[in-house]
């Protein structure tokens, strides 16, 4: 396992070189010394990042600077999820109860058409989609560059679904619930057909659900009523997720009374990150690589050190016993799925040693990249089902900005730069004092 340089370690922390060595001679954290200098454990490291309370010099009037201790900068009113207790509830319902309603398999369609409307009534339109909304959205993904990325194909599908939408600056509840599965729908039915899947034609079948539509744009596997239950449940289970990072930034677009696109776009600006919706590529790129032979400490160890951020797919810390997600989608794949028992047991192994050395629990993320893995996806297929499904989170939150007071998500900053009278302007003559204005 290749450890950190000091650089890399305090880099990691957030600190200084002076203050990673304070540490190391208070026992907080182990190094190793070496003809090229001291030498850290990268799994110690992301431990102690986790379990250290950040302390901060304080600033005017010896408060504290807001959020410096990681406690939230804002609470905002949602009505949407709650996480409490180590457990997610959307809409009041407990997931569990959420992903089998009344004892049977959730359907993603569903529960978008519940969050709208709080009743489970099919909706009026059938076939969300306008006409030559597909067809404008693959012209526009064909002219991308080779091999683009998901959150790029993503972007470009909801400008163009955008600007032949008639209905996107209407901002009643009603329309905003046909123009968000108006929405989901183009993401999913502008996505290619993989090749050996173009055969079934489910792109012409407008009123499938939608996880039988995604199904063949992820993989060219069979689409099994268990895989397609699998992934309808992987949608449900991310389709919000409180004031995430992406939530916050849709929430202020809306805000300022965005439209509902303009909103979607906000969300997945904020979601295209290895700290956020892109952590589970970082994750499929350390399973594949235990999957090929690698040693799992050591590719736990390469995946740290390349994100940065900690073990890619690993400490939700909302969740201290462990995300609930991540534990669902892993237990439904064991029991629906014979092909994933190779996949899991690649994730066992890497679970064991990320516990083992950092008490970490894995994260839906990992789920994700796990369920990917198992069924030959390419390795953004989680980016692409975690963006899906919370765009319609997205647009629930949208529609419960747009009953709110307008722009009151606009937070006043508080200056502690340089006092403005002592900063001369560039290129100024200090014996000038200028014209009087």
């Amino acid at each position: 396992m290749e450890p950190l340089t000091a650089a890399q370690a305090a880099a990691r922390l957030g600190v200084r070189t002076e203050t990673l060595y304070a540490y190391v001679s208070r026992g907080l954290i182990a190094r190793e010394r070496g003809a090229h200098g001291s030498r850290f454990d990268p799994l110690e490291v992301e431990r102690f990042a986790r379990t250290r309370r950040r302390v901060t010099t304080p600033s005017h009037g010896g408060a504290r600077p807001a959020g410096a201790d990681g406690s939230p900068l804002a609470v905002i009113d949602t009505d949407i999820a709650l996480i409490e207790d180590g457990e997610l509830w959307i809409r009041g319902l407990p997931l569990e109860e959420l992903i089998a309603r009344e004892g049977e398999p959730a359907r993603f369609d569903d529960v978008v058409r519940w969050l709208f409307t709080r009743t489970d009534a099919p909706s009026k339109d059938p076939h969300p989609l306008l006409p030559g909304d597909v067809d404008a959205v693959r012209r526009v993904l064909a002219a991308l560059p080779p091999d683009p990325p998901a959150f790029t194909r993503l972007l470009a599908a909801v400008a163009t679904l955008a600007a032949g939408d008639p209905e996107r600056y209407d901002l009643r509840p009603e329309a905003v619930a046909r123009v968000a599965l108006r929405l989901v729908a183009g993401l999913v039915d502008a996505l290619p057909l993989l090749a050996a899947a173009g055969e079934e034609r489910t792109d012409h079948d407008a009123v499938a659900p939608l996880a039988t539509r995604l199904w063949p744009r992820l993989t060219t596997l069979p689409a099994t009523a268990d895989r397609v239950r699998l992934l309808d449940t992987a949608l449900v289970l991310l389709v919000d997720h409180d004031m995430a990072a992406s939530t916050l930034a849709a929430r202020a677009a809306a805000s300022a009374r965005a439209h509902p696109y303009a909103v979607v776009a906000a969300g997945f600006g904020a979601l295209d990150s290895t700290l956020h919706g892109a952590a589970s590529a970082a994750a499929y790129a350390m399973l594949r690589e235990v999957g090929e032979g690698a040693d799992p400490a050591a590719a736990v160890a390469d995946a740290t050190r390349r994100s940065g951020a900690g073990v890619p797919g690993f400490g939700q810390p909302l969740y201290p016993e462990g995300d609930p997600r991540a534990r669902l989608l892993m237990r439904l794949l064991r029991d629906l799925e014979p092909r994933a028992q190779d996949a899991l047991r690649v994730a066992d192994d890497v679970v064991a040693v990320v516990r083992a050395r950092t008490g970490l629990h894995p994260t839906v993320d990992l789920a994700l990249a796990t369920v990917a893995l198992a069924w030959a996806m390419p390795p953004d297929a989680g980016e692409l089902v975690f963006a899906v499904a919370r765009s319609a989170g997205w647009c629930a939150h949208a529609l419960d900005e747009y009953g709110r007071a307008p722009l009151r998500l606009r937070p006043i900053g508080r200056y502690v730069g340089p006092d403005p009278a002592d900063v001369q302007p560039a290129g100024s003559n200090p014996g000038y004092a200028g014209p009087m204005r």
